[in-house]
Parts: C-alpha cells; structure tokens; sequence
C-alpha cells in the first residue's frame, strides 16, 4: 500500500487549514455571512422570547373590555421577527453554497496543477483510480461540508449562545440545571465522534481503493475478456467491495448512534427541568410565563446540539477527504531547476546568438555566464547506477555515449533497463551515482522542461486525448500552424489515412483513439514527434504494435525525421535496428555487448541468438 492510501492528519489541523482556505478566498462574503447569521439567531431567539410577554399580556386581558391590542402588537413583533429570521436563513445559506462551490472550484485547481507538476514516481506508486476519488469523492464530501455541516454548526452554536443568555436572564438556578444535564450530552457526543472518526478515514480509503480497481478493470477490459477473467475480477472487486462495506458501516453505525442518543437525552433533559420548574413555580419562585418562556428555551437550546449530533457525521467524512487531498497538496512537487535553458539560437557573422524568431538552431544558453552551447545532441553516460527503490538496482555502472546524429538501439529482455535508461535521458528520475551529460553539460545543471523540449519521445503505449486529431498533434508544438501539422503528419505517412477518415485532420478522438487501430494511434505519436522537431529522438518500442506493411510505410519518413538527429532506439523487432550506428546489449541492468549489427553477429554473443532465434526476446 502506498503511503497516501490513509491519511494521519489531524481533523483540527485539516479544520483549520480548510477554514483559512475559505477565509482567504472569501474574507468579506464571510463576514456579511456571519452577521446574517447572528442577526438571524437574534431575531429567532427574540420572537421565542416574545411568547412568554404574550402570555404575560393575555393574562391581564380584562375579560369585561377584552383589548386585545397589546397581545396582536405582541403577536406581530413576534410574527415578524421570525420572518426575519427566515430571510436571513435564506440569504446566509445561498450566499454559502456561493461559497463552497467556489472553494472547491479552487481546490480542484490546486488539486489539478499540484497533479501536473508532481514528479513521474508518484504516478507510478500510487493508484490513478485513488487519484480520481480525490477528485471526486473527496472534493464532493467536502463542498457538502461547507455548503451545509458548516453553516448549521455557526448557526448552532450561536443559537446555543444565544438561547443560554436568555434562560440565564430568566432564571439562573434552571439555567444551571440546565447546563449540568446538557453538559453530560456534549460528552457522549464527544466520545462517540472520536470513535468514529477513523472509521471515516477508512471509508474515504476504500472508497479510493474501489474506484482505483474499476478503473483498472475498465482500462483492461480487452484483456479480462480475453483470458475469461470475469469471475475472479467480480471475486476481487467483491472483496473490495466488502472493506468498504465495513468501513461504511462502522463508520455509519458509530456515528449513527448520536442522533436517537442525544434526542433522547434531549428529552430527558427537557422533563427534568419541566418538573424544577414545577417545583420552583409551587415556591413562588418562578411566574407562569417566565416558566413557560423557558422552557421554550430548553427546547430550543436542546434542538442545536441534537443538530450539531446530526452534522458531525458529515464533518468528519468531509474532514476524512479533505485531510487526502490536502496530502496531494503537500506533496513535493518536481524541481525544475537549473542554470541551463533552451533558447532558440542564429549564426550572425559565424557567431552562434541568441534569437526570439523561429529557427531550426536551438542552443543551451549557460545563465550563469551568459554563454551559448549550440544543441548538438552528444549524450553520454559515465558509472551511471540507477534503482527505483534502494533494495534492487536497475542500472549498475552503466556507461554509453551517442555522438550527433548516431542512432544507438537498445536491446535485451524485459527488465534488462531500456526503458530505464531513457527516463534518465529525460530526467523522469535522477541517478544515484554517475553523470549524464548532454553536449557535455550534466543534465542536473539543465532545467527540467528544456531539457525535455529538446527531446521527442514515441513511447511504447500511444497516449492521445479527446480532441481533434489537428489537438492531439499539436501537442508536440502548441504554436504550430495547421499546414505545419499535416506536414509532419505526411513525414510519418499519418496523412494517408487521416485524409481517408471522414472529418479528415477535424475527426474527434475520443477514448484514448480506442477507434484507431494501434499502427494509426502510434503513427499520430510519431507525427506528434515530427512537428516539435526536437534534436534528439527516444523511439520506446515505436513499432512494436506495428504491422510489417505499416513498418514498412513509417521507415523512410522516420529516416527523413532522424537524418541530423541523435536517436536512441528500443525495439523487439531487431530488424529495426539493423542500421543503427551502435547496439547495446543489456542484461540485468548491465551492458554485456555493444557495436554495430555486423560486429555483434561476428562475436556469436547474446545479439547473435537473438537474431538467429536461438534465444527468443522477451
């Protein structure tokens, strides 16, 4: 289980962080909020208040003249104030619910551009599906929060105030009774509350889980059906499935024992100072209206807490997913630091300057001290060791160098670190121990982003979003014109049957371009690659889905595409590679053999069973 799977935050930390997120955003629409509130509890505590001077004055009606005035003027203050009340309510709770999806809008900004600067090793240790519920299910839990838990508990709390001022004014010996029975209340909601609070943690974390899984299951479908996996993906989900329903229900039944708890407790409380009051009244200690006033008042004082009961639920699966997605926040996000950048770059007087025009030149321009390097594409590594986690090393003293121009394929079986090395080249990750070097300067000294606008990359999955197929190749250079686009297109023989598609370069992709065979996703891939016109190409397994006549359609226009360029190639189909300047052979993370196709039949090695077929490419 990955480390973001539960969250430890504390709820009055998550709280806090969450209400300063608010108050930030919306100091002023708070604050009207608030006041709207209290003036709102005021006015409903004042009409409550009413009733008792209305008993007052219709027990010194005279029955003989019956002027009634004093008690209607009594009835319509009263009348009034609670519409008041009403008003406010409505305004206070339209302006939160403003508020809240405002909130969240920008937690899922926030949410979104953390997620887009997050280094690649997040991504492949922890689940896409658990991602998504944070997303969703999380950000939804908290929008109920604050839209609804929050205002309640405001109003609660200050009716709660406000109800207990007035029963002190009226009577302070039922008030101290009062406060005595009601205490016992808050302490039961307490303990209860801190009880079920994990078991909402542990919701919100199988709620990831199960979405983690779908999604999985959605993406593989082809294969489930394929290998008749369908009843064990049902058995897996189902016990899945069942955590949550544990989770949920404990979560449920710890929590949902607050409400008939505190009703009744609420009741108990209101007989038992009905019959002090009693007591107090045979005494002479208490009037009948000052009694019955109160005793409104106990009812009213007892109604929030039973409400602020009701609401802790919600609060503390809202602060459950709002303390995860304040751990995607709070996660690192990748560095792109560097003293070397990309700059587009011109010879004038045979003098290599700096240019803001586009230009086939590029250069790394040394901030430092202000010099120019023009991008050539010498990549070399030096003792280079590698491991994704410290317990097993993927690369071990690896050294290798591509001179400008070179195409130098990668070969061996699953796991040997092909793969591996040209995440390196990207800095996807960074080396434990070594040096890469790109036209002699480390790549640690590079930034981050120009380091990868130097290089293209056709990886082994084809990735593509919704949009048209003009969207998904502009990807590779945003500012590129649609001509520019459909040249590249043409380059990587994509324009064939792009042109034969109905909506020709305008067709919709939708679905990851699960519409399109694997050959055609891989040949918008390439002229993805095409129109950025990066230096230096990464070919990962670029013809691997390919058929041989699809191959054969792709080669000349990715020899046109790689004259020029440094080109690293990983390949199964070793025909592929025939005409690379240098092979490397890789077995557990080492090299064992390197040179051209002819050097390497000659030595009857590794490469030379893997080419004649007496050992099969894993």
């Amino acid at each position: 289980m990955n480390r973001l799977q539960n969250s430890k935050k504390a709820p009055k930390g998550t709280f806090k962080r969450l209400l300063k997120q608010i108050i930030s955003l919306h100091k002023y629409r708070l604050l009207f909020v608030v006041v709207c509130m209290i003036l709102s509890t005021l006015a409903n505590i004042g009409a409550t208040y009413t009733i008792q001077y209305v008993i007052d004055a219709a027990s010194r009606i005279n029955k003989q003249s019956a002027d009634f005035t004093e008690v209607i003027n009594l009835i319509i203050t009263m009348v009034a104030l609670y519409l008041t009340s009403i008003a406010l309510a409505i305004v206070y709770l339209r302006m939160m619910i403003d508020i809240a999806q405002d909130t969240l809008t920008d937690l899922r900004d926030k949410l979104f551009k953390k997620m887009m600067g997050l280094p690649l090793r997040y991504f492949d240790t922890n689940s896409h599906g658990d991602l998504m519920s944070r997303f969703t299910n999380d950000v939804d839990a908290t929008r109920q929060m604050i839209s609804q838990s929050l205002p309640q508990i405001i109003v609660s709390t200050l009716t709660i105030i406000g109800y207990l001022t007035a029963m002190v004014i009226t009577s302070w010996i039922l008030s101290l009774v009062t406060l005595i029975l009601t205490s016992v209340i808050f302490f039961v909601v307490k303990r209860i509350n801190s009880n079920s609070r994990k078991y909402y943690r542990n919701q919100q974390t199988a709620i990831g889980k199960v979405n983690g899984y779908v999604e999985e299951m959605i993406e593989g479908q082809k294969v489930v059906k394929v290998f008749n996996h369908e009843k064990k993906a049902a058995a897996d989900f189902s016990k899945l499935n069942d955590e949550l329903y544990e989770n949920a229900k404990n979560a449920s039944m710890k929590s949902g024992i607050l409400i008939p708890i505190t009703l009744n407790l609420g009741y108990l409380t209101f007989a038992l100072v009905s019959a002090f009051g009693a007591y107090l009244y045979t005494k002479d200690l208490l009037a009948v209206p000052a009694l019955v006033g109160f005793l409104l008042f106990v009812r009213q004082f007892t109604g929030p807490i039973n409400q602020l009961s009701q609401q802790m639920n919600f609060v503390n699966m809202a602060l459950s997913g709002a303390a995860r997605i304040f751990d995607v926040l709070d996660e690192e996000n990748e560095v792109n630091e560097g003293k070397v950048i990309l700059v587009q770059a011109t010879y004038d007087n045979n003098q290599l300057v700096e240019t803001t025009e586009a230009t086939n030149t590029w250069a790394f321009k040394d901030l430092k001290e202000n010099k120019l390097i023009k991008l050539s594409g010498d990549v070399r590594f030096k003792d280079v060791d590698f491991s994704y986690n410290p317990n097993k090393k993927i690369l071990k003293k690896v050294s290798l160098y591509a001179k400008p121009g070179q195409k130098i394929a990668f070969v061996g079986a699953t796991g040997a670190g092909k793969t591996t090395i040209t995440n390196l080249i990207n800095r996807f990750y960074d080396i434990d121990n070594g040096e890469i070097t790109f036209d002699g300067i480390n790549v640690k000294n590079i930034e981050k982003s120009s380091l990868r606008k130097s290089l293209g990359i056709v990886l082994q999955d084809t990735d593509l979003f919704t949009g048209t197929i003009f969207d998904n190749i502009r990807y590779g250079k945003l500012d590129a014109t649609n001509d520019e686009i459909i040249q590249a297109a043409k380059l990587a023989n994509a324009d064939e049957f792009i042109t034969k598609l109905p909506l020709g370069y305008e067709t919709v992709i939708t679905d990851n371009g699960q519409n399109l065979s694997s050959g055609q996703r891989q040949l918008l891939s390439i002229a993805r690659v095409a129109v950025a016109n990066p230096p230096v190409l990464i070919l990962d397994e670029a013809t691997s889905s390919i058929d041989t006549h699809t191959e054969k359609l792709i080669q000349n226009g990715m020899d046109e595409l790689m004259k020029g360029r440094t080109v690293f190639v990983i390949a199964h189909r070793l025909s592929t590679i025939k005409n690379s300047n240098a092979i490397i052979v890789l077995d557990s993370g080492e090299i064992i053999e390197r040179g051209n196709h002819d050097e390497l039949i000659e030595q009857k090695g590794k490469y030379y069973q893997l080419y004649t077929g007496a050992f099969e490419l894993e």
